[in-house]
C-alpha cells in the first residue's frame, strides 16, 4: 500500500514537473479509499487468473468514486470522453499514461505504474494494431470492477492501440494467451456488395496510396496493364538475355509497384508532402521507352528511309537505328539508379520542356511559363511552318530562269519576314490576348467578372496589359503588311543573284562589325569595373555623379546610339543575311535538282528561316557571334563540310547556344570551388572538399551532360561535389507560388481585433517590393534595350540593391519588345549572412592597393592587382552603380521616443481635438447631424451650468482644456480653447453655421472630441499615463478598432458616418500634425496655417493602416505621400513606429549573376530540402558564399524552400510603355495614327496655299495667321506639340510643372484674334479658382467657365465624298456653315482636339488624368462641353482653333 501511494506520488510530480494538465488537489494524492483496496484484494484470493488494478485507475477511481452517482468506466472508442471515462496513450518519450474525464471535459493524467513491465509487453505484442475494440481481448474481472472491463484505448501518433491491463509477476506464467482478433476492411465492389481485406485502414494507408477519384483508378489500372503488355513484347522479341531479364522484370515490378505505392519524397519531387504526379513518372518513362526500343528496331530492320548523310554523319541507316535502340535498352535497364537520383522530372514538367526546347531551338520560339503557354507556343510555330512550307516548296520545285527568282518564293520571302516579326512580338501567354478577345466578342462575360470584382479596388494592371497588347496588334496590322511588301520586292529585284559573290561577306562583316560594337563594346565601357581592369565606366550616366537622384534617368547619346544600332541590327542587318542565305541555297537547290531531297530541303529551309529570323529579333546579342563562328568554321576551316550557309547558321545557332550554357557551368564550378575563397559552411563542406579532387573527369563530363540537356549542375548539400540534376525549363520553378499578402481583406474582424494578423514587418514590406514590380513592368524592357543593364538574355538573373531593397530578377521570356520576367524580394533585415553578402555587392573595390603580400598601390582610375584579379573569380559582376527606378523612400520613427514626455502627448491630443473639429466643419452631412432630433437630446445636457464629463482617462497632464474646478471636461473650457478654431473652421465652410459657444455646432464638437478622448482612453485599458498602454490605444483607434463602452457615447450609433468619416481620420490626421510640429512647433498656431496645412495634407497623402487594404491600393497606384502606425511585434522587440512613404526616384545596383550559379544553388536547395528531408535551419548550404551570393540565392528560393517576404507573379514588360524609348522611337504606328497625319499634312497643305493665293505668304506665316485674316493660331512647326504627359512627370507633386502635351491643342498666340475678342493669357501653371481644391468633400462653389460647343467639323456623307470637312470652302461646305450631314436644328456633337503627332500618348483609360484631379477646372464638365481630359479648355479659345479640321479626330468607326 505505501509503494502504491508512493508510485502515484511520483507519478503526479512528474506530471506537474512537465507543464501539462493541471495537477489534482492535494486532497487527492492520499491512498486510495479502502473499499476498493478490499475489493481487489478479495478479487486477487478468490481468481487466480484475475487481473489488477493498473495504479492510475487507482487513482481514477479513488478521484471520481468518492462522488455520489459518479461512475468510471474504461473508454469503449476514441470518441468516448463522458464522465468518467479513462483512456490510455503513449506520450512521446514511450510512457504509458491515462486520462480520467471528469466534469465539463476536465479531468486528470497520470503515468500508468509500470507495476508488471514485462507482462504488459509480451501481451502488447500479441495483439495486433487496430482502431476497433473486442471485449473478448480482456479476461473478466468481478466484483465491483466489472464497469472498467472493457479494454483501454490507447492513442499514440495518429493510430489507436489497445494497452493490455497489468498483470501481477507472480501470476503472469498462470495466464492463458487471448484467441487473436480478426479485422478485416469492409471494401465497397458494387452497389450492395462488399468484400473483406484482411487489413484495417491505417494499415492499408501504409500499404497502398489513396486515389482521389474513378480517373486515378482507370489510369492506374491502364498504365499498369501496358507496362506488362510492353514489357511482354520485349522480352517475347528477344532483347534481354541472362541477367539482363531479372534485371528487366525489377524494372516492370518497380514501374507497377509505384502505382500502387509511390516513393515520397521522390528525388525529382519539387514539393513537399504526397505529390500524386510523381506516381506515374515510372510507368510513363517506361512506357515510352519500350515503345522506342520497339520502334527503333521496326526501323532498323525495314529501313524505310535512304541513308542520309549529313556533316559526315550517316543518318537514318540501320547501323544507326540500331545503336539508338540499343542507347534506350541500356537506358531502361537503368532506371532504378536514374529515378534513385532524379534525373528525370515528373511527367507533366517534361512535357513543357521538351516543348519549350523544341519551340526554342527548332523554331526560334520564347521561354514557356507553363505546360498550356508551351503547347499554345509550339502550335503557333507549327502552324506558321506549315503555312510557309507550301510557298517553299512549290518556289524550288520549278526550275528558275537565268539571273531571275521566281515569284512565287519572293512572296515566301515576304510572308517568312512578317511572320517572324509578328510572331517574335506576341507573347507565349495568350491570357493577355485571350482576355481582349473575350472583351470584344463577349462583352457579357466581362461584365459578369467586373461585377463579382467590384467589391475590391480596381486594378489597373489588366487594363493597361490590354491597351499595350492592342496597341501592339494595331502596330502589327500595319507593319506586317509594309514589312512583307519591302521584302518581297528587296527579294524580286535579284540582287542577291547578281551579287551573291560579295554581298555575302559584306553583310557578314557589317553584321559582325556592328555587334562586336554594340554588344562588347560599348557595354563594357557602361560597365562599373570594365574589362575589371578600370575602377570608373567610361560612359557614364548623367546621375552617376549625384549622390541622391532628383528625377528620371535622362537619356545620354550612348544609349541612343545603342538603340539605334540594336534597330538597325535587327530589321536591316539579319534579315539580309538570311534572306541572301535562302536565295542562294534555293538557286542551289533548284540548279541540282538530283542531289537534294527537294521535300526535306524546303522543310530545313523553312524551319531554318524561322529560327534564325525570330531569333534575330528577339535575342540580337548573341547573334554576331553565332554568326562570325558559323563563316570562320564553314567557310576557311572546313569548307567542304558545308551543307549551305542557312543550315550550317542553323547548325551553329544550337551549337553555340550549348556552347554557352557549358562555359556559364564550368565558370560557376571553377569560382565555387576555388580554394583560396572556399567557404565551408559545415562539416562535411571541409569533408568532401578533398574528396571531389579526383573526380573532377566525372565533374566535367557531368558538365557536358547537363549542358546538352540544359539541366542543373547543383552542389550536393552546398559543398564542393557536384551532381547533375533533372532537366528543367527556364521559368525553373514548377509550382506558381506567389506571395499571399494578409490584410484585413482577408482574414476574420475578430482575429484583426485580437491578434493583428500581419503585423511582422515581412508582410507590411512586401508591398514595397509588389510596387516596384509594378515600375518595373512599365520600364524594364525599355531600359533593357536602351542598354542600361547590359547584355540579357533568357534564363539570365539579376540582384538589384539599394539602402533597403534586394531583389532577385529573373528574366524568363525575351521577345522582341517584351520581356517577361519575376521578382523576389529578401528581407528587409536579412540574416548575418544576407548583411555579409550585401556589403559585398554594394561595397567598392577602389581604394584596394594590394598587390599580391604588399600594397604598392595602383594608377589612377585603375584596379590593384588584388582587386582585378578577386572580381575575376566571382560569379557576378556589377553592370551598373546608378540605376534609377521609381519607387518609395521609407522613414521610420520610434513611436516612443515621440511621446515619452506628456507634454508630447498633449500637443497629439490637442491636434487630435483640432483634427475632428475640421472634420466636423467639412463634412457634407453637418446639416443633418445638427437637425438630428436623437444627437441633440443626447447632447442637450452638456450645455447646463457646471456640468463636466469627469471620466478617469481625462487628466491636466494631456487635456489641454481640462478644467481644474469641476475636476474634468466641460463646455466653458472646451470653448475658452477651441472656440476660435471652430469658428474659423465655419467661416471657411460655404454654407453659414451658427458659431456661438452653445450653438449645435460647438455642442456637437464638444460631444465628438470628448468620446474621441473616452475611447483612446478605453483602447489604452484607462492607463493614459503609462506609455505603452497610450501606444496600444493610439494604435488600437488608428486602425478604426473605436470601443464604445460608456452609455454617455451611445448617441454616436445614430449615424455610424460620425466615427468612420470624423473621428477615425481625425486620429489619424492629428499623428501626421505631430510629425510635423517637430520641423517647425510653431507653424500651426495661426488657424489659417493650420486648415490649409490639413487641407493639404488630405489631398496629397494618404494617412492608413497598413492592414487596410487603401493602403496598398494607394501605393499601387503611385500616391505621392503616406504615413501609417506600424506595430513591430517580434520575438525580441515589442515597438510602435512611424512609417513615412515619400515616392521618389530610387538609385540601384544591378550586379548580373551567373544564371547557371542560381540555377543549380535552386536545385541543390530543392533537393535537400525536399528528398534529403534536411530540417537544419543553419544548414551548411546556406551559409554566405560571396565568391557565389550562395545565402542570397537560396533565401530567394519558393517557400517553404527559401524566406522571400515577396514572389511576384510573371510579369510581362512591353517596350512601348517605357517613355523615353517611346519619345525616342515614336508610338505604335496604326491606321489612325497614320490617317491624322494625313490630315495634319492636308490641313498644312490647304493653310499654304490659301496664304500663297491670298497673301504670298508661306506656310509658316498661314500657320501664324498671315493670309487668313488673322486667325490667332501659332504655328504648329515653330511650336511642335510636346509629350504627352506620363507619370512619371505628373504624379510628382505640386512642385513639377506639367507639360501640355498634344490634347492640349494649340497654344493661341499673344495678338488679338480675328473677331474682336482679346485672347485668353495662357500661363503654366492655370492659376486655380477660388475655393477649395476638388480633392476635399466640400463642393466647389462658383461658377465655372466652358467652352461653348462648336458646330461638327466632319461627317460622315457630304458633296465632295465620304468624309466632308465642314468650316472650309470647296471641301464639303463654305466657311462658318455647319458639316453637311448635321440635320438642320441641331447642334452637332463636338468632337476633341486632334493629336497631330504620330506617336500619340492617349490615355484611354476612363478615370480623369492627373491634371483633372489637380486643378479644378479640369474636370468631367469639360467632356462633356467639347474639351478632353487633360485639356486647358475652360477659358475662350478662337474660332480658328475651334473650327480646325486638324484639330478634330475621325470618328471611330472610320477604321
Amino acid at each position: 500500500m505505501l509503494t502504491n501511494s508512493v508510485r502515484r506520488t511520483q507519478a503526479i510530480r512528474r506530471r506537474h514537473n512537465a507543464g501539462s494538465n493541471p495537477t489534482p488537489p492535494a486532497s487527492v494524492m492520499g491512498s486510495p479509499p479502502s473499499s476498493l483496496q478490499e475489493a481487489q484484494r478479495g478479487r486477487a484470493a478468490s481468481h487466480s487468473r484475475a487481473l489488477t488494478l493498473p495504479s492510475a485507475l487507482h487513482f481514477a477511481s479513488s478521484l471520481l468514486l468518492t462522488r455520489a452517482g459518479a461512475t468510471v468506466h474504461e473508454a469503449c472508442t476514441f470518441d468516448d470522453t463522458s464522465e468518467g471515462a479513462v483512456h490510455y496513450f503513449y506520450d512521446e518519450s514511450g510512457v504509458r499514461r491515462s486520462y480520467t474525464f471528469g466534469l465539463a471535459g476536465g479531468g486528470y493524467e497520470n503515468p500508468v505504474g509500470q507495476q508488471g513491465e514485462q507482462a504488459a509487453n509480451g501481451a502488447w505484442d500479441r495483439h495486433s494494431h487496430s482502431s476497433s475494440f473486442h471485449s473478448t481481448d480482456v479476461p473478466e474481472a468481478a466484483g465491483s470492477l466489472n464497469l472498467l472491463q472493457p479494454r483501454p484505448v490507447v492513442l499514440q501518433g495518429m493510430q489507436v492501440r489497445r494497452v493490455p491491463l497489468e498483470i501481477p509477476e507472480e501470476q503472469t506464467l498462470m495466464e492463458e494467451a487471448p484467441p487473436r482478433a480478426q479485422h478485416s476492411y469492409k471494401y465497397w465492389l458494387l452497389p450492395g456488395r462488399w468484400t473483406s481485406v484482411r487489413y484495417e485502414r491505417l494499415a492499408l494507408l501504409a500499404l497502398l496510396d489513396r486515389t482521389r477519384g474513378l480517373v486515378e483508378n482507370i489510369l492506374g489500372v491502364g498504365l499498369s496493364s501496358l507496362v506488362a503488355f510492353l514489357g511482354y513484347l520485349l522480352l517475347l522479341k528477344g532483347f534481354f538475355t541472362d541477367i539482363w531479364v531479372f534485371q528487366f522484370c525489377l524494372v516492370i515490378a518497380s514501374c507497377q509497384y509505384s502505382l500502387l505505392k509511390s516513393v515520397q519524397p521522390d528525388a525529382a519531387s519539387p514539393m513537399h508532402g504526397h505529390n500524386w504526379v510523381i506516381a506515374y513518372s515510372r510507368p510513363v518513362y517506361f512506357c515510352i521507352c519500350c515503345l522506342l526500343i520497339w520502334l527503333l528496331d521496326a526501323l532498323g530492320s525495314a529501313q524505310p528511309f535512304p541513308p542520309v548523310s549529313l556533316y559526315g554523319l550517316t543518318l537514318f541507316s540501320a547501323s544507326f537505328f540500331f545503336c539508338a535502340r540499343d542507347v534506350a535498352t541500356v537506358f531502361t535497364l537503368c532506371f532504378p539508379f536514374v529515378f534513385l537520383l532524379g534525373l528525370l522530372p515528373q511527367v507533366n514538367t517534361c512535357l513543357m520542356y521538351l516543348l519549350e526546347q523544341i519551340d526554342m531551338h527548332g523554331f526560334g520560339g520564347t521561354a514557356a511559363t507553363s505546360p498550356l503557354t508551351a503547347v499554345f507556343s509550339l502550335s503557333r510555330s507549327l502552324l506558321a511552318a506549315a503555312l510557309l512550307y507550301g510557298f517553299c516548296l512549290g518556289a524550288i520545285k520549278t526550275p528558275w530562269p537565268e539571273q531571275h527568282v521566281p515569284v512565287l518564293f519572293s512572296v515566301f520571302c515576304g510572308l517568312l519576314v512578317a511572320l517572324s516579326y509578328h510572331l517574335s512580338r506576341q507573347s507565349s501567354d495568350p491570357t493577355v490576348l485571350w482576355s481582349l478577345i473575350r472583351s470584344k466578342l463577349f462583352p457579357e462575360l466581362e461584365e459578369r467578372s467586373l461585377e463579382t470584382a467590384r467589391a475590391e479596388p480596381p486594378d489597373p494592371l489588366p487594363d493597361k496589359m490590354r491597351q499595350s497588347v492592342r496597341e501592339v496588334l494595331h502596330s502589327d496590322l500595319v507593319m506586317c503588311v509594309v514589312i512583307a511588301v519591302l521584302t518581297f520586292a528587296i527579294s524580286a529585284s535579284t540582287v542577291f543573284i547578281a551579287l551573291k559573290s560579295v554581298l555575302g561577306f559584306v553583310l557578314y562583316a557589317l553584321a559582325g562589325a556592328v555587334g562586336f560594337f554594340t554588344h562588347y563594346l560599348l557595354p563594357q565601357l557602361r560597365k562599373q569595373l570594365p574589362w575589371f581592369c578600370l575602377s570608373q565606366p567610361v560612359l557614364k550616366p548623367l546621375e552617376y555623379s549625384q549622390y541622391e537622384v532628383r528625377g528620371a534617368a535622362q537619356v545620354m547619346w550612348f544609349e541612343k546610339l545603342s538603340a539605334g544600332l540594336q534597330c538597325m541590327e535587327k530589321y536591316l542587318i539579319y534579315p539580309a543575311v538570311v534572306l541572301n542565305a535562302l536565295t542562294v541555297d534555293a538557286h542551289t537547290v533548284v540548279s541540282h535538282p538530283d542531289k537534294f531531297c527537294l521535300y526535306c530541303r524546303a522543310l530545313l529551309m523553312t524551319v531554318a528561316g524561322l529560327k534564325l529570323l525570330r531569333s534575330a529579333f528577339c535575342c540580337p546579342p548573341q547573334q554576331y557571334l553565332t554568326l562570325a563562328f558559323t563563316v570562320l568554321l564553314f567557310h576557311f576551316d572546313y569548307p567542304r563540310l558545308s551543307q549551305g550557309f542557312l543550315l550550317d547558321y542553323f547548325l551553329m545557332s544550337l551549337l553555340c547556344s550549348k556552347l554557352w550554357d557549358l562555359l556559364y557551368k564550368l565558370r560557376f564550378v571553377l569560382t565555387y570551388i576555388a580554394p583560396w575563397q572556399i567557404t565551408w559552411g559545415s562539416a562535411f563542406h571541409a569533408f568532401a572538399q578533398p574528396f571531389a579532387v579526383p573526380h573532377s573527369a566525372m565533374l566535367f563530363v557531368q558538365a557536358l551532360l547537363s549542358a546538352l540537356f540544359s539541366t542543373p549542375l547543383n552542389p550536393l548539400l552546398g559543398s564542393a561535389v557536384f551532381i547533375m540534376s533533372y532537366a528543367r525549363p527556364l521559368k525553373f520553378w514548377e509550382r506558381d507560388y506567389n506571395t499571399k499578402r494578409v490584410d484585413h481583406s482577408n482574414t476574420r474582424l475578430v482575429t484583426q481585433l485580437d491578434r493583428n494578423p500581419g503585423a511582422d514587418d515581412n508582410n507590411l514590406n512586401s508591398i514595397f517590393y509588389e510596387h516596384l514590380t509594378r515600375s518595373l513592368q512599365h520600364t524594364l524592357c525599355g531600359d533593357l534595350v536602351l542598354g542600361r543593364w547590359g547584355n540579357y538574355g533568357p534564363g539570365d538573373c539579376f540582384v538589384l540593391a539599394s539602402d533597403y531593397l534586394n531583389a532577385l530578377v529573373h528574366l524568363i521570356e525575351v521577345g522582341n519588345g517584351l520581356v517577361t520576367f519575376q521578382l523576389r524580394g529578401l528581407e528587409f533585415r536579412g540574416t548575418y549572412c544576407q548583411q555579409r553578402e550585401v556589403e559585398a555587392i554594394t561595397e567598392g573595390v577602389e581604394e584596394d592597393e594590394g598587390c599580391c603580400c604588399c600594397e604598392p598601390g595602383h594608377l589612377p582610375r585603375v584596379l590593384s592587382f588584388n582587386a582585378a584579379f578577386g572580381q575575376r573569380w566571382l560569379a557576378w559582376e556589377v553592370t551598373a552603380s546608378k540605376y534609377v527606378l521609381e519607387g518609395y523612400s521609407i522613414s521610420d520613427n520610434n513611436a516612443a521616443s515621440m511621446l515619452q514626455v506628456f507634454d508630447l502627448r498633449k500637443i497629439l491630443i490637442t491636434y487630435y481635438v483640432k483634427s475632428i473639429i475640421y472634420y466636423v466643419s467639412r463634412s457634407p452631412k453637418l446639416e443633418a447631424w445638427l437637425s438630428h432630433e436623437g444627437i441633440a437630446t443626447a447632447l442637450r445636457p452638456v450645455r447646463a451650468p457646471g456640468y463636466a464629463d469627469s471620466d478617469p482617462t481625462f487628466s491636466l497632464s494631456v487635456d489641454e482644456d481640462y478644467d481644474l474646478r469641476l475636476s474634468g471636461l466641460s463646455l466653458p473650457s472646451f470653448c475658452a480653447v477651441h472656440l476660435e478654431w471652430i469658428q474659423y473652421c465655419a467661416s471657411r465652410r460655404g454654407q453659414p453655421v451658427d458659431q456661438d459657444w452653445n450653438s449645435p455646432l460647438v455642442t456637437l464638437c464638444f460631444g465628438l472630441c470628448v468620446l474621441g478622448r473616452r475611447a483612446l482612453g478605453t483602447a489604452s485599458h484607462s492607463m493614459s499615463a503609462s506609455l505603452e498602454p497610450f501606444l496600444y490605444g493610439l494604435h488600437a483607434l488608428f486602425k478604426g478598432d473605436f470601443r464604445i463602452t460608456s452609455p454617455r457615447d451611445e448617441w454616436v450609433f445614430a449615424d455610424m458616418d460620425l466615427l468612420h468619416r470624423v473621428v477615425a481620420p481625425g486620429v489619424r490626421m492629428a499623428l501626421k500634425l505631430h510629425q510635423d510640429h517637430f520641423t517647425s512647433p510653431d507653424e500651426y498656431e495661426e488657424p489659417a496655417a493650420l486648415y490649409d496645412a490639413i487641407a493639404a495634407n488630405e489631398e496629397r497623402l494618404v494617412i492608413s493602416h497598413e492592414g487596410d487594404p487603401a493602403w496598398r491600393s494607394a501605393i499601387l497606384s503611385n500616391t505621392p505621400s503616406l504615413l501609417a502606425l506600424r506595430h513591430v511585434l517580434d520575438d525580441a522587440s515589442d515597438e510602435y513606429k512611424i512609417i513615412m512613404l515619400n515616392r521618389r526616384h530610387l538609385s540601384f545596383r544591378v550586379i548580373k549573376v551567373n544564371r547557371e550559379c542560381v540555377r543549380g544553388l535552386w536545385a541543390g536547395q530543392q533537393q535537400e530540402l525536399v528528398f534529403l528531408r534536411n530540417r537544419n535551419p543553419e544548414r551548411g548550404s546556406i551559409q554566405n558564399a560571396k565568391q557565389a551570393l550562395r545565402n542570397m540565392i537560396n533565401s530567394s528560393c519558393d517557400q517553404p524552400l527559401g524566406y522571400p517576404i515577396y514572389v511576384s507573379p510573371l510579369t510581362t514588360s512591353l517596350a512601348g510603355s517605357h517613355p523615353q524609348l517611346r519619345a525616342l522611337w515614336g508610338g505604335p504606328v496604326s491606321l489612325g495614327a497614320i490617317a491624322r497625319w494625313l490630315l495634319h499634312s492636308w490641313e498644312r497643305l490647304h493653310k499654304g496655299c490659301g496664304a500663297g493665293c491670298n497673301s504670298g505668304g508661306n506656310v509658316d506665316d498661314s500657320d501664324c495667321g498671315g493670309g487668313g485674316g488673322g486667325s490667332g493660331l501659332t504655328s504648329l512647326a515653330s511650336n511642335p506639340p510636346l509629350a504627352q504627359p506620363t507619370p512619371e512627370n505628373t504624379a510628382g507633386g505640386g512642385d513639377q510643372p506639367l507639360p501640355p502635351g498634344p490634347a492640349w491643342g494649340p497654344r493661341p498666340s499673344l495678338s488679338g484674334s480675328g473677331d474682336g475678342r482679346p485672347p485668353p493669357l495662357l500661363q503654366w501653371p492655370p492659376p486655380r479658382l477660388p475655393g477649395p481644391s476638388p480633392a476635399s468633400p466640400a463642393p466647389t462653389e462658383g461658377p465655372r467657365p466652358s467652352r461653348p460647343p462648336g458646330p461638327g467639323l466632319l461627317s460622315s456623307e457630304g458633296p465632295s465624298g465620304k468624309w466632308s470637312l465642314g468650316g472650309r470652302k470647296g471641301l464639303g461646305g463654305s466657311e462658318g456653315e455647319p458639316a453637311s450631314g448635321s440635320p438642320k436644328g441641331s447642334t452637332p456633337k463636338s468632337q476633341a482636339p486632334l493629336d497631330l503627332s504620330l506617336s500619340p500618348d492617349i490615355n484611354t483609360d476612363a478615370s480623369p488624368s492627373r491634371a483633372a484631379q489637380d486643378f479644378p477646372c479640369l474636370d468631367g464638365s469639360a467632356a462633356e462641353s467639347g474639351t478632353p481630359t487633360g485639356a486647358l479648355g475652360d477659358w475662350p479659345a478662337p474660332a480658328e482653333e475651334r473650327e480646325s479640321p486638324a484639330a478634330q479626330p475621325l470618328l471611330e468607326h472610320q477604321y
